[in-house]
């Protein structure tokens, strides 16, 4: 997968995981399909190379084994017919074996890219037809006395033929042929029903030989299949691992630069903003003089609150950045969430009183002290009141619980008699600068950070975040922290003991 394709998947605008997996897939598929075209024995290169790699190690690790066997069998034909002409016969096999085996180190030590892999499978077929053929002279060695000991010799030729051509076809019926042919030669010497039968199970033989090298030939391609893929899903987990990696890389870096590109563009708007804020507040007190225009008032009025805005914004953008970066510090201390709701609900009395709307307050004022951040709880609490406020319409009702969880925690619950919010666009609502569509049609301004930021602190703390509502039915917001967090069930600090001189004790 290309690095183009990595940030495409990351930017949202390129093809999902799944989608490259199943191009992936269709592209492997392709490749092995055309090297199957391109291949006579209808596998892939790398196989058709392995399968002769493979006779190629078999053919030469039985040289000497199969040069000690026809040793033996001179011999053993040498006592009833002569020493010359099972010494030819055994030389002539030696031979064989050993072209085969020089041949078949001399693949192995060739370069695999530039091997003609027709051009050496035809070798080894014939290399296999004449040390058949070698084998099959030992007919000859049997005589009229010994016609039973050359049945025997091919046989075991037949087999060792069979399994170390295993994985050439073409090469174990070429080995196997010529030692079918001279099994039935034997017939000449005697035509008697015992020959006719040991004749017949000879063959037999043979041609289970031949069956159970296709199965070492089926066996050796579906072990060289699995290889293939585990090699290919190996390939895939380090490219993934490797795109991963870069993935990384290029988020730390643009994390890096958000980063800094937040320090430096809050110090660089707020230097100003503190300005305007301060000559606009004065102009807007008429501090000193009143204005020759009442309309410079208003104006004075509207630059000191779109100021307070941007301010409000730009902390808010930094709050959340911190909490997704996970450096937002906690200064964590003993807290009543009680009378933290009870200042938050007083400060924002003032707007709820400008548009007629009631507070209903249920808070258990008994509740224990918490082990929180004084700072995030308040800037939770006036979030949701914010919210609340905003959204209830003049003359509604605003509910706020504060009490005690049934795991033994404490929670904080603001719900409002506002519009709602429906329940496809809850996620819309709860991700960075998303706004539902009743804020949009009531123009109501915010930057859309609160609930993220509501929920960042929520989670610093190890609490819950809940949000319920149904359109025209309001919506309730419930922040619960976890009992762990209630000084009443918090172990207490052991100091260690100081050693005190006795005679200061005394």
């Amino acid at each position: 997968m290309s690095d183009l394709t990595v940030e495409m998947v990351q930017r949202g605008r390129g093809p999902s995981t799944e989608e490259v997996a199943r191009r992936r897939g269709i592209a492997r598929e392709m490749r092995s399909a055309r090297e199957r075209l391109t291949s006579q024995t209808g596998l892939e290169r790398a196989f058709d190379y392995e399968l002769l790699r493979h006779y190629a190690q078999y053919r030469a690790g039985a040289g000497i084994p199969l040069g000690l066997f026809a040793i033996t069998l001179a011999v053993a034909a040498s006592f009833w017919t002569g020493a010359v002409i099972p010494a030819l016969w055994a030389i002539g096999v030696i031979l064989l074996v050993s072209l085969n085996t020089l041949m078949s180190l001399r693949f192995l030590r060739a370069d695999p890219e530039a091997i003609a892999l027709s051009r050496w499978r035809r070798r080894f077929v014939l290399g296999e037809a004449l040390q058949s053929l070698a084998w099959a002279a030992m007919v000859g060695l049997g005589a009229t006395d010994g016609w039973t000991f050359g049945l025997f010799g091919l046989v075991i030729a037949s087999a060792v033929a069979t399994m170390l051509a295993a994985t050439v076809p073409a090469a174990a019926v070429a080995a196997l042929a010529p030692l079918i042919a001279g099994a039935l030669a034997l017939l000449a010497f005697s035509r008697e029903t015992d020959a006719l039968l040991l004749v017949a199970m000879a063959c037999g033989s043979q041609i289970f030989f031949l069956g159970l090298a296709r199965r070492l030939y089926t066996s050796t391609v579906g072990a060289l299949q699995s290889r293939a893929e585990k090699d290919a899903v190996f390939g895939e987990l380090e490219q993934a691992k490797a795109n991963s990696d870069e993935a990384r890389r290029r988020a730390e870096e643009a994390n890096l630069a958000k980063s800094r590109f937040l320090a430096t563009m809050s110090h660089e708007l707020r230097t100003p903003l503190n300005a305007i804020l301060g000559f606009s507040e004065v102009m807007k007190n008429e501090v000193f003089g009143a204005h020759a225009a009442p309309s410079y008032r208003e104006y004075s009025t509207d630059i000191h609150d779109s100021g307070m805005h941007l301010l409000n914004l730009i902390n808010e953008i930094l709050d959340l950045s911190r909490i997704e970066a996970g450096r937002y510090e906690m200064n964590e201390e003993a807290v009543q969430l009680a009378h933290v709701v009870e200042e938050c609900r007083h400060m924002m009395g003032l707007k709820a009183k400008a548009k007629n709307q009631a507070f209903r307050e249920f808070i258990d004022a008994s509740l224990p002290r918490i082990w929180a951040d004084e700072r995030a709880l308040r800037q939770i609490v006036l979030n949701l009141l914010s919210n609340a406020v905003k959204f209830t319409p003049p003359g509604g009702e605003i509910t706020i619980k504060v009490g005690w969880t049934s795991s033994g925690g404490q929670y904080v619950a603001v719900k409002d008699s506002g519009p709602g919010i429906p329940e496809d666009e809850i996620d819309t609502v709860m991700s960075s600068f998303g706004r539902g569509s009743m804020a949009i049609k009531t123009a109501e301004q915010g930057s859309g950070l609160g609930l993220p930021i509501v929920k960042g602190l929520v989670d610093l703390h190890g609490g819950h975040f809940t949000l319920k509502s149904r359109p025209r039915e309001g919506t309730e917001v419930i922040v619960t922290l976890p009992a762990s967090r209630v000084m009443d069930t918090l172990p207490a600090v052991t100091v260690p003991a100081v050693a005190v001189p006795a005679a200061r004790a005394a």
